[in-house]
């Protein structure tokens, strides 16, 4: 299994972008590296399945766990014993885990927009199962294999539209539809069952275990993911709570200058 990592910058502090859901690449991250690499050494990696990372086959390929793992090869890759870890959606699954199982290698965590189980998501995505054949392509009925695999770029502009549902978001949601385009929709479905694999601890005990600071960044107008989530996550892991007025799901995009100016603040805070 090959996957792509970039080195940008100096410094004695080590800031990791992490990978997030498989439909995009590390490209997401386009407006805080140039950035937070004037400030510390920044790294990024494409997440399997995407980019110029390798493509497996299956949902086992596509789980929590190995999303972490990844984490570590890279940071060992790289020649960094101790890194701030910084996470989009999906991405603060496997930065917790990452943070639990290996303490000594994680200085601290920011999460943008979690996508953690820890309150109810959004009604309206829990209607219509992934894996069945729907009489409908209505809204979410959208987020379903059969209609991926009749209309991905349909999905790509549903999907994307609701993560950037701020006015005036066309730039950035053409620029994710370009990356999600960089995959298929077979392999999007494999990260998305993988994603789901049980694991032997629930997502709670994980947050449990981490012992670093963690600040969690959510717009409260997240249509992807509900702001109690990040609130949720926030009480868990005993981290801080930054709520974002009018924001949607992907605001390092949207709102870069922020994001940068809060990930820098706490990246430097002397612990």
């Amino acid at each position: 299994m090959r996957v792509f990592w970039e080195r940008y910058g100096e410094g004695e502090q080590t800031v990791l972008l992490l990978p997030t859901w498989s439909i995009v690449h590390s490209r997401f991250w386009k407006g805080q590296i140039a950035y937070l690499s004037r400030h510390s050494r920044v790294v990024t990696f494409d997440g399997r399945g995407n980019g110029r990372s390798d493509r497996p086959v299956g949902a086992q390929a596509y789980s929590t766990k190995e999303f972490a793992a990844d984490t570590i090869a890279v940071m060992d890759a790289a020649g960094v014993e101790r890194a701030a870890l910084v996470c989009l959606s999906c991405g603060a699954l496997w930065s917790t885990l990452v943070a639990a199982d290996h303490p000594e290698r994680v200085d601290r965590i920011v999460y943008i927009g979690p996508a953690v189980a820890l309150a109810p998501g959004h009604p309206e995505r829990n209607v219509y199962p992934f894996e069945d054949a729907l009489e409908t392509d209505e809204g979410w009925a959208k987020y379903n294999r059969h209609y991926w695999e009749r209309d991905y770029l349909g999905f790509l502009r549903f999907f994307f539209a609701k993560c950037f549902n701020e006015p005036h978001s066309s730039k950035q949601i053409e620029d994710c539809i370009g990356w999600a385009l960089d995959t298929t929709p077979q392999t999007l479905a494999d990260t998305s069952r993988g994603i789901g694999i049980p694991r032997q601890e629930t997502f709670t005990e994980t947050c449990a275990r981490v012992r670093c600071p963690t600040l969690v960044i959510h717009g409260d107008a997240d249509q992807i993911r509900p702001h109690a989530q990040g609130e949720a996550l926030a009480r868990e892991t005993g981290g801080e709570l930054v709520t974002l007025k009018g924001a949607g799901h992907i605001p390092l995009a949207r709102d870069p200058v922020k994001i940068n100016l809060l990930i820098r603040e706490f990246v430097e805070r002397r612990l």
